[in-house]
């Protein structure tokens, strides 16, 4: 995500931590993998400091990605809920998807 630094041992339960800076500013996110299929899905829930909101359950967001065979390619599908404006879902999506294209052009240039 963006050149952040992620500390987690990638098991149910666990703690994951996005550690970073962000327009100038350094921030440390924090979640929990809520489930792992390795190869198929990573689910976490995630919540930022720099949203303003407060440290609370209804404030973390449910990440999923989700790998799916596609006739000898992979599709990638990611969701998150709990967008509390509209403004805020279009930050996301925006977030998401530039950071899906970057893993895109990493994943081709493997090829």
């Amino acid at each position: 995500m963006f050149g952040t630094e992620v500390v987690s041992d990638f098991r149910k339960g666990g703690k994951i931590v996005w550690r970073g800076e962000w327009e100038g500013k350094r921030y440390e996110d924090k979640g929990e993998i809520r489930d792992v299929q390795p190869g198929r899905l990573l689910e976490f829930s995630h919540f930022s400091p720099m949203t303003g909101e407060k440290d609370m359950p209804e404030n973390y967001h449910l990440v999923a990605i989700e790998l799916s065979d596609a006739g000898g390619k992979t599709d990638v599908t990611l969701t998150q809920d709990n967008n509390p404006t509209e403004k805020s879902r279009e930050h996301s999506e925006k977030n998401w998807q530039g950071m899906l294209d970057r893993l895109k052009k990493v994943l081709e240039k493997e090829k």
